[in-house]
């Protein structure tokens, strides 16, 4: 799934606030999300695009929480009743994430759930030492890779 792909369904699903959020709504919730979990996109993994999804309703959730900071209205209270959804939401999904994180499940996607590792290029033959880092057929080497 590309971003862009991400950013329609995140627009989809969330579709009762379209009236109130903006494009660049979604994309912020996505790059939010992405930069959250450590994830980039395109993505394949389902359980990846579910937490990544997952985020960034969340991140949606807490734009909807400071937009609303501003509208509170002193004499009648109304308000505190947004507040009150809104943070219940955002602390159920920060638990539930929270717990996914300590469970320790290790997903296939391995590329983005964990560190990017560029060697600098330099290669030299194992058994002679011969230096091959400016050979044609050097490649730098890229781990952890989508094959590896």
């Amino acid at each position: 799934m590309t971003k862009q792909e991400f950013e329609i369904l995140l627009e989809k699903e969330v579709k009762g606030l379209s009236t109130v959020l903006d494009i660049e709504d979604y994309q912020n919730a996505a790059d939010d999300a992405a930069r959250e979990t450590g994830w980039s996109f395109p993505v394949t993994n389902s359980e990846i695009i579910y937490w990544l999804k997952t985020r960034a309703k969340r991140h949606i959730f807490f734009y909807l929480l400071t937009e609303s900071a501003h509208k509170f209205k002193v004499k009648q209270y109304s308000l505190n009743q947004r507040f009150d959804h809104y943070r219940d939401i955002i602390k159920y999904m920060d638990e539930k994430w929270e717990t996914f994180l300590e469970s320790g499940v290790i997903l296939d996607d391995s590329v983005g759930a964990f560190g990017t590792k560029i060697d600098a290029g330099f290669q030299y033959e194992p058994r002679t030492g011969r230096d091959t880092t400016y050979d044609i057929n050097n490649k730098v080497i890229f781990q952890p890779n989508e094959n590896s």
